[in-house]
């Protein structure tokens, strides 16, 4: 029976990065993972992000972005291009190779890294004295190996939709919407969160009638009111998504005819018929088949597997990281989780502060913001001020030809520091790290407006943000 310091189960940003640290560490490592590539015909490493969530949604977010901007956008420029033609199935393939690539990568940092790499899924069968036994079970074929130190990183699957069965035909959850080789005429979604806004702004992009139907009142209630108003003006009247808010789900049907969805928006009833209707209402944490309950793993009243401070989970020497535990579900979030339990399971000490974890929506513009919205610093009776700045105005900016959005810097009003960061704008994924630096150093308003920032670049309208917290913008 093979023996391991650290077998971590799931293969996703936060169990591959944890294995590869632990093994770093000088822990004998296996990772295990029932992950396969979309043919079904081997091992695929990266869980959910890589293969059908974070990496192959952008890349199909730039292929649509490209295509619009053929199409639309390059005549400005003095570009004056022929019949533009768009190939879904070209589009895909492209995204395929991507994921591709990257997956065999983790494969390769495994062998850099000396993880052993175990194909199957992995369940906790008791303890055997100080060591835990783990089943790998590979289609049938199961085995026991030890371990002093198991890590949980099973992530998440998509919340399932009581009324209507996803078949990834005609009703689609994420991975179907990353596969769809024909652009739908008309195309539904339900849930106008990150998922939903991203895969509607592709197949919009690319020809299709799209239909965001969203069950809160509120528009991206997660994030700063300001940017979410700013952002839906944007989508709706500009980009042409039609977002129904306050909605409630009667019925829906799956017929050759397409997807009918019956529903109340402000009490008055409504139908729409989909060619294609992508189901996104969010993703609950995955414990199935990992024995929890015979070994006495406690999970929440939500399904997620209890933890403290630290990730530890009630029984000794187990661990849970990543969206299988309470926080936001983000792959950087867990990623970090990861690096954080194998340096504990080292007796170091290292800090991972929840309160600077960023959060990043890849629609166009993008959406970006770290810390306290104003809508919490106000609920909180936290006194604050703020400056905001647009890129309206920003010579970068213009000669990008994406010139629209905002940036908004929240600080205290007593002692300056920073407590939130958010924006709305081009690239804003890449400008929110210097908010998250900022906070992480406890940094002011002032520290930001006093860093000399390069000309031209988007960065200045977060340099410009910073200014007008104290009354002192130079271009607004």
């Amino acid at each position: 029976m093979s023996q391991f310091d650290v077998v971590v189960i799931g293969a996703g940003p936060g169990g591959y990065i944890a294995a590869i640290r632990a093994a770093q560490l000088g822990f004998k490592t296996a990772c295990i993972d029932a992950g396969v590539n979309k043919a079904g015909d081997a091992q695929a490493l990266g869980g959910t992000c890589l293969n059908v969530g974070c990496i192959p949604s952008k890349a199909l977010l730039q292929s649509s972005e490209h295509f619009h901007a053929a199409k639309h956008d390059f005549a400005e420029h003095g570009i004056t291009v022929g019949s533009v033609k768009f190939d879904a199935a070209k589009m895909i393939e492209r995204k395929d190779a991507i994921v591709t690539k990257l997956t065999g990568g983790i494969k390769f940092l495994f062998q850099k890294n000396k993880v052993e790499s175990l194909f199957g899924k992995g369940s906790l069968k008791g303890r055997n004295g100080d060591l835990w036994q783990v089943e790998v079970d590979d289609k049938g074929k199961k085995t026991i190996i030890e371990a002093k130190h198991v890590i949980i990183a099973t992530g998440s699957v998509p919340r399932p939709l009581p009324l209507i069965e996803i078949d990834n035909v005609n009703v689609l959850d994420n991975e179907g919407a990353l596969n769809l080789t024909k652009v739908p005429k008309k195309l539904g979604v339900i849930g106008s969160g990150v998922i939903g806004l991203e895969m509607g702004s592709v197949w919009k992009r690319v020809g299709s009638e799209v239909i965001i139907l969203e069950a809160l009142p509120t528009f991206l209630a997660a994030a700063d009111q300001q940017i979410a108003k700013e952002a839906f003006k944007v989508f709706t009247k500009e980009q042409g998504l039609v977002i129904e808010l306050g909605v409630k789900l009667n019925e829906i049907k799956n017929s050759k005819k397409g997807v009918t969805v019956s529903y109340e928006v402000d009490g008055q009833a409504k139908e729409e018929t989909f060619d294609k209707l992508i189901v996104s209402i969010g993703r609950i944490p995955n414990t199935e088949g990992l024995n929890a309950e015979a070994v006495g793993l406690e999970k929440d009243e939500r399904g997620f597997i209890k933890v403290d401070a630290e990730c530890h989970t009630n029984l000794p020497n187990v661990w849970a990281i990543g969206d299988v535990v309470r926080g936001p579900m983000l792959a950087h979030k867990a990623s970090d989780e990861g690096v954080a339990v194998a340096e504990r399971i080292a007796g170091q000490k290292p800090h991972l502060d929840f309160n600077t974890i960023p959060f990043v929506i890849y629609t166009d513009p993008e959406i970006a913001w770290v810390g306290k919205t104003e809508e919490q610093l106000k609920a909180e009776g936290i006194e604050y001020k703020k400056g905001t700045s647009g890129f309206g105005a920003n010579g970068r900016a213009l000669g990008l030809g994406k010139a629209k959005g905002t940036v908004k810097v929240l600080a205290c009003a007593k002692t300056d520091r920073v407590l939130g960061v958010h924006m709305i704008g081009p690239m804003v994924s890449e400008l929110v790290a210097e908010g998250v630096m900022s906070m992480e150093f406890s940094a002011s308003s002032e520290d930001i407006a006093r860093i000399v920032h390069a000309h031209p670049t988007l960065s200045e309208v977060l340099h410009e943000a910073a200014l007008a917290v104290d009354k002192r913008a130079l271009h607004g």
